[in-house]
């Protein structure tokens, strides 16, 4: 991926691209595989970078859904379980199953969630991860030696994939990529074009760099920009009814040292009626998260104050050692897209099922949805795009792709795993330049040439680009990332040619950013 290419190949075109996708985050990134896999010609337009908003903002499992269940939407469970046995086959150097254990503190909680967890694993079938099964304290705490003994019965063990939201999401764009699509970030679009019968037939793009407008024929646009749904509908139609309902969560993220072992912790009842997790992730421990109605998305959401004690009260309840505000390395916040429902008290409630919609203009915009799902819900999309589009009825071809970087034999779990079969590569080029081989940071194990390799072929473009997303290192720690900013920010200006006022800008606007990573930039509720 080369944006330099992908730009001109965006604004050279004169014919109409069968899908102009506006949105880069999982549900874009999706559609433009699935149609490009079907011999589509795509088009795909970010504003920002790549997964800027909620895309790189997960509790980072590939899961069913233990609480969809419980809410009793069985369909939905089924379907993501499906969808997180495939994620597996297709990209397992970013997909990996964990071991879950939800503590158990009253007697009546072990055949509870025992026999909720035998339905869990009936739903996966042969897309199963583990059986889960009753554990006895002692078990318990073989798996969980940092889990609060006080009260203690046991727990129950099971099963679920993790991964890591943001590499996955530059790993299909270059899949997308391999099989022809265009992808574009920073580039928005401010118009959204029509015919004479009044029917939509393009978009007008900015280039964020130049400032240069181009226009993109179409002959179906999808709005795939989830949190920024209305927004897209209202430059189409400005009195649409709001589709979206925002809600934000939290996730606190502390040393390792706090969740020993390999094992997750997973409460399914909080006091805000929220599943909460605490997991191991990168080499740190990871919980969350909370469910807070918003009133508008936004690129770089907030905690509450509020919500960040209560992710330390709850974590508190359950940890040996009661993590404290001090020992937050990192605090990170996403907004869900969930579509807004007549009658829902709580956003806790709302489907995580997606919708299409259909405009009376052909805008077709897909919301909803949750990260495991994203390939069935690029499918449903297309399949739609087709029919309204009358485009060439091709099947569905990423039920067996693999993924850009798959390979069945790394460890994803360590260093340089994430990058696949591209990893040899990033190593050559450390080995080749030993300034590319050395440490970024001492509490982190990212290298030089990770930037180099981020600017270069993933189409990295601000010191933000790459200390959050392309490595994940502002989500990890933010203190670190703001030490590494200087050295980060040196290198890339080398690999895009730009000047010592690039550099200044880019570590002013990043220690900005950084400090709302931290908890005392809370917002005071």
């Amino acid at each position: 991926m080369n944006r330099t290419d992908m730009l001109a190949q965006a604004r050279t075109r004169t014919k109409p691209w069968d899908i102009v996708i506006i949105g880069g985050g999982a549900t874009g990134a999706g559609v433009a595989v699935d149609a490009a896999t079907r011999g589509l010609e795509v088009l795909l337009l970010e504003r920002q970078d790549f997964g800027k908003a909620t895309s790189s903002r997960s509790t980072k499992l590939v899961h069913g859904g233990v609480r969809y269940l419980e809410q009793g939407n069985v369909s939905l469970v089924m379907e993501a379980l499906k969808e997180r046995g495939l994620l597996l086959q297709n990209a397992p150097h970013l997909v990996h199953d964990l071991a879950f254990v939800v503590p158990n503190y009253s007697w009546w909680e072990a055949p509870f969630y025992g026999i909720g967890m035998k339905v869990y694993d009936l739903l996966a079938g042969k897309y199963g991860f583990g059986k889960s099964r009753v554990l006895s304290r002692e078990e318990t705490l073989e798996r969980l030696p940092t889990i609060q003994t006080e009260g203690l019965r046991g727990g129950v063990l099971y099963y679920d994939g993790q991964f890591d939201d943001s590499r996955l999401l530059i790993h299909l764009l270059m899949t997308a990529a391999e099989h022809g699509a265009t992808v574009l970030n920073y580039a928005g679009v401010t118009e959204i074009t029509k015919g004479d019968d009044g029917f939509i037939n393009g978009v007008v793009a900015v280039d964020g760099e130049s400032g240069e407008r181009f226009t993109a024929r179409a002959k179906v646009v999808v709005n795939a920009t989830g949190i920024f749904t209305d927004e897209i509908r209202r430059l189409d139609e400005p009195d649409a009814p709001t589709m979206v309902a925002p809600s934000q969560g939290i996730h606190l993220v502390f040393e390792r040292s706090f969740l020993r072992g390999e094992t997750a912790i997973m409460v399914p009842h909080t006091s805000d009626g929220r599943v909460m997790f605490a997991i191991p992730w990168h080499e740190h421990t990871l919980v969350g998260t909370t469910d807070t109605p918003i009133d508008a998305p936004s690129y770089d959401p907030l905690p509450f104050e509020k919500e960040i004690d209560f992710v330390l009260e709850t974590a508190s309840l359950y940890l040996s050692r009661p993590p404290k505000r001090s020992d937050i390395l990192s605090v990170y916040t996403g907004i869900r897209p969930l579509v807004k429902a007549d009658g829902a008290a709580k956003t806790s409630a709302l489907s995580r099922d997606h919708t299409i919609h259909v405009d009376g203009s052909g805008l077709l915009s897909i919301v909803g949805g949750k990260w495991t799902t994203y390939r069935r819900m690029a499918q449903d999309c297309v399949d739609h795009a087709i029919t309204l589009g009358s485009l060439p009825d091709t099947e569905c071809r990423t039920h067996h792709l693999k993924i850009h970087g798959y390979d069945a034999n790394i460890d994803g779990l360590s260093g340089m795993g994430v990058y696949g079969s591209d990893a040899d590569a990033i190593r050559k080029l450390a080995d080749d330049d030993s300034e590319l081989g050395r440490p970024l940071h001492p509490a982190l194990p990212y290298i030089a040439a990770e930037v180099v390799w981020a600017v270069r072929h993933e189409m990295a473009r601000t010191l933000d680009d790459v200390l959050a997303r392309r490595v994940r290192a502002l989500f990890l720690n933010s203190a670190a990332a703001i030490e590494m900013a200087p050295a980060v920010a040196a290198l890339m200006a080398r690999e895009l040619n730009q000047d010592d006022a690039w550099i200044g800008a880019q570590l002013a606007g990043f220690h900005t950013l950084a400090h709302s990573y931290t908890p005392a930039s809370a917002i005071k509720q």
